[in-house]
């Protein structure tokens, strides 16, 4: 039998992103954000308001990065979900984590989360239902630590998913199957 539930961001898993900026000073701005995906191939889309000092830092810069965030550093990526840094401006320091400038985008890389998409900003849709932020992806880099024949290996990333309903994070890592293949087993 199912059961009615609360109307809430009812996607599992949803992604933790850490987007990070540069602000007005050129100091580094961490934000998380869990209302983000591939809008294609090659284009994510962040749900992200205006209001967010990490919206107007994209705006001003034209560019940030998107980091997956990994379970050794749960307690930093919920601390930039719960800080803001409209209210905050030592934000990213206090979290003691690094950063180093991209060298292909205007925007910091926060060396401790082991994945990043490095993004031009394309535009910042508003309407009804608009999406937000909309950015090209310019170049991704990996932590050495997470590859394996210079190949990504997830499971070594250890990336951490939100769950909505009970407001929690997941590890996620373990591979149950191939993609495109498993599938094949049904197709007659």
């Amino acid at each position: 039998m199912r059961k009615k539930l609360k109307i809430t961001e009812g996607i599992f898993p949803m992604p933790v992103l850490m987007i990070a900026t540069y602000n007005e000073d050129g100091s580094v701005n961490v934000m998380n954000a869990a209302w983000g995906t591939m809008q294609e191939r090659g284009n994510v889309v962040l749900n992200l308001t205006e209001t967010h000092k990490t919206v107007k830092n994209i705006k001003a810069r034209g560019a940030f990065t998107i980091s997956i965030a990994d379970s050794a550093h749960v307690v930093e990526a919920d601390y930039f979900g719960v800080e803001s840094g409209n209210r905050n401006a030592n934000k990213f320091k206090n979290s003691g984590l690094t950063a180093t400038k991209s060298e292909i985008v205007d925007a910091p890389i926060i060396n401790e989360f082991p994945l990043c998409l490095e993004c031009k900003f394309i535009e910042y849709q508003n309407g009804d239902y608009g999406c937000g932020v909309i950015g090209k992806v310019m170049s991704i880099t990996a932590d050495e630590s997470v590859m394996i024949d210079n190949k990504i290996d997830m499971s070594l990333v250890n990336a951490i998913a939100f769950d909505p309903y009970t407001h929690g994070y997941y590890k996620v890592g373990e591979r149950v199957g191939e993609a495109f293949k498993e599938g094949l087993q049904l197709k007659k």
